[in-house]
């Protein structure tokens, strides 16, 4: 084959724009369906989506929820949006709402699993229905629905899978056995799938957020203001994220710009999990609490 031409040095950062550039964040008429996607990250991400060229369908226990928050969505962003009541516990309505799904939209190309439950507990107190219920959510909820979507759409077509999970089980976090062992559970099912579904052309990830501002997980599990103040500066960027910033990195595992990364955990947590103490008065506190899920 020739040569470069006579001088030439590569491309600099400068002349690099004047070739043609693929639009690696657009999801254009992709369709993502996102459990737990009525209210916080889950909502944000449907958002941020949708402002990227994408539908979605959104998924919650509450129909009311999702119907005003597909409303807000797609009066915002100009796309279409698909509100569900499912419960990702339930197998039977987990496969109604896929069905609804694709007979509304023809396809689904994105699986955000952000249906969560989670509360603050020490393991002595905790209740086994409790720590069940948990796990029911969580991590069979995950498997749940990415089953179902293997079998009726991706397993003939491909697609992606974005797992949310957390850092707690990284550490070992006081007051959190039940979360941290469900959250540890789904990041071993995002490498499991990697490795079985990868061959037919479905990358599956997880993205751990760290504590995120504005958000329902922050209000229960944050603690006192000034406690949770404290705990902020000692991390390394010393602030709290928001819900686009999570958003955001959920856009780039689904987007094409990911293309080569299955099986990874992205933390997008401002290296918190690196730094933050452990709440051990917090353990004390709850000495005397008695779960009641």
């Amino acid at each position: 084959p020739p040569g470069p031409p006579p001088g030439f040095k590569g491309f600099s950062c400068l002349n690099y724009r004047h070739l043609p550039q693929p639009s690696f964040f657009t999801l254009r008429d992709k369709v993502a369906f996102i459990t737990g996607g009525g209210s916080g990250i889950g909502f944000r991400i449907a958002e941020i989506f949708m402002r990227h060229g994408c539908h979605t369908v959104i998924a919650s226990r509450s129909l009311p929820r999702v119907l005003m928050a597909a409303r807000k969505l797609a009066g915002a962003t100009g796309r279409r949006c698909l509100p569900l009541c499912m419960d990702v516990r339930a197998p039977p309505a987990v496969m109604a709402a896929v069905d609804q799904a694709l007979k509304e939209f023809g396809r689904i190309d994105i699986l955000i699993n952000c249906a969560a439950g989670n509360f603050l507990c020490p393991a002595g107190a905790l209740s086994f229905n409790a720590f069940k219920t948990v796990m029911d959510i969580d991590t069979s909820g995950t498997f749940n629905v990415s089953r179902v979507l293997y079998e009726k759409f991706f397993r003939d077509h491909g697609g992606v899978i974005v797992n949310i999970t957390a850092t707690l089980g990284n550490r070992g976090q006081a007051l959190q056995v039940h979360a941290g062992s469900a959250k540890a559970a789904v990041d071993a099912m995002t490498r499991h799938l990697a490795v079985e579904w990868g061959p037919q052309n479905i990358r599956v990830n997880s993205l751990a957020p760290g504590p995120i501002s504005g958000t329902e997980g922050l209000r229960r599990l944050g603690g006192p203001q000034a406690s949770l103040s404290t705990k902020v500066t000692v991390s390394p960027l010393q602030r709290l994220g928001n819900k686009t910033e999570i958003a955001h990195s959920v856009l780039y595992l689904a987007s094409p710009l990911a293309s080569y990364v299955t099986g990874a955990v992205l933390v997008a947590d401002g290296g918190a999990w690196l730094t933050f103490p452990n709440d051990v008065k917090g353990l004390a506190d709850f000495a005397s609490f008695s779960s009641k899920l």
